[in-house]
């Protein structure tokens, strides 16, 4: 009898082994994920002041052309601030500056390029894609990510003088919008980081905003729980803020 058992017993613990080799091996080829670390910056501020920069969770926005929609194209082309993240579709400042044109009968078609987390270097390496659009006019929404994490302010002057070059080359109008910091990156920082963007403006002669969240930023209301994005309401006045600088670039 014993012989009788022993087999199916031997082939029971056979398997249970193999399922244990099986549930260890992917287990152990499984990619860990790493989280996301901040800088060390002296004088970087905590993550109660401010959200990471990178906001990887949200996709990039997209905004998909109509079959003969053959209005000019006014490209939104920025990190998240653009992009819209943590508000409902159809609710980021793009969407509501389309909303105004079409009500002041003005025909141009508005495409959101935001992309959560880019950087003034990602921006350069999406130019070929935004300058494929054939875009009339584009409202140019870039640095925050690279202020947060403390990037050399050189680079980022660099980045967005190519931006704003080869999109003028390409026939595009530009606009500039800029951002600015909080407090705990040093006066310093944070001057020559505002900077920035009134010296392009100047040099290429393009009408600028300097604060994107101008009658936001502050207001209850007005900002998500991250203190970093707008809300729906905040980015109804956003697009009026953005509206005041594109409309004398529009053809009416």
């Amino acid at each position: 009898m014993r012989k009788v058992y022993s087999l199916p017993v031997m082939v029971c613990c056979l398997l249970v082994l193999s399922g244990c080799r099986a549930s260890n091996s992917a287990s152990n080829s499984a990619p860990t994920p790493v989280p996301y670390t901040k800088p060390n910056v002296a004088g970087a501020p905590s993550d109660d002041t401010v959200a990471a920069p990178d906001d990887r969770d949200f996709a990039p926005a997209q905004t998909k052309a109509q079959p003969n929609d053959h209005r000019p194209i006014l490209v939104c082309f920025g990190d998240s601030l653009t992009a819209g993240p943590g508000v409902d579709s159809g609710q980021s400042y793009p969407d509501y500056l389309q909303s105004d044109l079409d009500k002041l009968h003005i025909r141009y078609r508005v495409d959101n390029q935001g992309i959560s987390g880019n950087t003034t270097k990602d921006g350069v390496e999406r130019l070929p894609e935004v300058i494929a659009l054939h875009p009339a006019v584009v409202v140019v929404e870039f640095g925050g990510n690279d202020g947060l994490r403390g990037l050399p302010i050189a680079d980022t002057r660099a980045n967005l003088d190519q931006i704003v070059a080869k999109l003028q080359r390409s026939g595009a109008k530009v606009v500039l919008v800029g951002i600015t910091l909080p407090p705990d990156y040093g006066p310093d920082y944070i001057l020559q980081f505002n900077q920035t963007y009134s010296l392009l403006a100047k040099k290429y002669r393009v009408p600028m905003l300097p604060f994107l969240l101008k009658d936001v930023y502050g207001v209850p209301g007005m900002m998500q729980r991250d203190r970093t994005h707008a809300t729906a309401k905040g980015n109804q006045v956003v697009a009026h803020n953005v509206l005041a600088l594109v409309l004398p670039l529009l053809k009416k």
